[in-house]
């Protein structure tokens, strides 16, 4: 095992499908489904990431003293900032002013995904000192490519502090999740807030129903061909109109519907016999997270039952704590999802350079900090409740 004397070996793979899935998920285990390899094989596979889209795989494997894989990392060379949801445009901005290069870049993220999630996969019957392997491997790769920094995105608290004490800069945000306090219902859901919220949720849901919607929470051999064409067409037409450039394209989508059915949960709106929305759902072993939302039609309040209510209700009925909704929307505070910090941490090579950021990322955590307690005032749950 390392323990700091011995040296690891590490190899750098360029496609995740250079290393066997069971190798990889032994690693990865089952709480989230965004670092298992059939999702990092379906973004690779399909064509959303590779060298062309500005997403280089430069995957990270340790192996143990078995010669099994016994550590591994999803690892991207980046010569730009899109579809990561941590924001470093502005860093990028200043380094190249003062004269620095700050492309290309090292990522360890899921591409397109904003939810936490290991990052740093080891084996759960190995020594906790392959992290500290992974952490040097990391750093052993940005100086062989030279790059201006290494970023870890979303990576869970406890990931986070060991890349702080290994001198990675650390950063906050915030997300707004859904959390489940063993309630039974959706009803037991509404009975712990205060009474104009607790009205107004039922005021929304009424009114999809009004509307002549009906919808279904759709897993596993459900899923079929037409109802990944359909979602489709609501993903490119939601895009375009809000974002502008669609990261996925339609092959990833079938691809994760054949390689992981039993965790994509797509829940779809049908208005007179066909389908009009749907809102792409994964599954882990606590958490369901929502992804992608698409709509061709207006209906009022569909949006918010689609995502965040059929999402609640799919929490309590299989008993997961947690529903992360994805970036922004301060709009889910009403509707029962509270700040929580996320997180991320940040190597700069540049000493002076790293210096200034990170007194802005000190400067930042204290916003974070000031910002949660501040939206927490407009909590929709009655005093002591969903603590």
């Amino acid at each position: 095992m390392p323990d700091g004397r011995e040296e690891v070996l590490t190899r750098v793979i360029s496609s995740i499908n250079d290393v066997p899935a069971k190798d990889w998920n032994a690693c990865a285990g089952n709480a989230n489904p965004f670092v298992r390899h059939e999702f990092l094989h379906a973004l690779e596979l399909s064509g959303s990431v590779s060298a062309k889209t500005g997403w280089l795989p430069q995957h990270l494997l340790i192996d143990g003293e078995d010669g099994n894989l016994a550590a591994c990392m999803p690892m991207y060379l980046k010569n730009h900032s899109y579809g990561e949801y941590i924001f470093d445009w502005g860093w990028a901005e200043a380094y190249e002013r003062a004269g620095g290069k700050y492309y290309p870049k090292l990522q360890s993220a899921v591409p397109f995904t904003p939810a936490t999630g290991n990052r740093m996969l080891v084996r759960d019957d190995l020594s906790n000192d392959y992290y500290s392997a992974l952490i040097a491997s990391m750093l052993q790769l940005s100086r062989k490519h030279n790059v201006s920094s290494l970023h870890v995105t979303f990576p869970p608290k406890e990931q986070w502090d060991l890349l702080g004490k290994s001198g990675f800069l650390l950063r906050t945000s915030q997300q707004f999740h859904w959390k489940n306090c063993g309630y039974e219902t959706f009803d037991h859901f509404l009975s712990v807030l205060s009474s104009r919220k607790r009205k107004a949720i039922k005021k929304e849901r009424q009114k999809v129903a009004d509307q002549g919607i009906t919808l279904k929470s759709l897993s596993g051999d459900e899923l079929h061909e037409e109802h990944w064409d359909a979602f489709y067409d609501f993903y490119i037409d939601t895009i375009g109109r809000k974002y502008g450039h669609p990261y996925l394209t339609r092959e990833f989508f079938s691809m994760i519907g054949k390689s992981m059915p039993e965790l994509a949960v797509l829940v779809t709106a049908e208005f007179k016999g066909r389908m009009v929305a749907g809102a792409l759902n994964l599954k882990g072993k606590d958490t369901i997270f929502g992804r992608n939302w698409g709509c061709l039609e207006d209906f009022k309040f569909l949006h918010f039952e689609a995502c965040y209510y059929q999402a609640i209700d799919f929490a309590i009925e299989h008993k997961l704590q947690w529903v992360e909704a994805g970036a922004q929307g301060p709009h889910k505070i009403q509707r029962g999802y509270l700040p929580r910090e996320v997180y991320s941490a940040h190597w700069i090579e540049n000493r002076n350079f790293r210096d200034a950021v990170e007194k802005f990322v000190e400067q930042e955590r204290r916003e974070v900090e000031f910002e949660i307690a501040g939206y927490m005032q407009y909590s929709p749950y009655r005093s002591g409740e969903n603590g």
